[in-house]
């Protein structure tokens, strides 16, 4: 999976939260789709923090749109 530009800081090389407001590390990578406009296979990735990672999933899972939650270094980072 590519999240390059997902909460990447391009200068400093780092993975950041993708909650609104929030710059800490991610440590997580949110796996998701839209049923309604992506194919089965594809995921989408949005990045988490531990303390925005429940919330996170809470909301793509009310969506029917969470798939499964990856530490970040099972992310393909090119």
């Amino acid at each position: 999976m590519d999240v390059l530009g997902l909460g990447a800081d391009p200068v400093a090389g780092e993975l950041i939260c993708s909650a609104k407001g929030c710059r800490a590390e991610a440590r997580w990578g949110l796996l998701w789709n839209n049923p309604r406009l992506h194919t089965p296979e594809r995921r989408k990735v949005w990045l988490a923090c531990d303390d925005h990672r429940t919330h996170l999933e809470q909301f793509l899972g009310a969506r029917s749109f969470w798939k499964q939650t990856v530490p970040v270094t099972e992310l393909d980072h090119e």
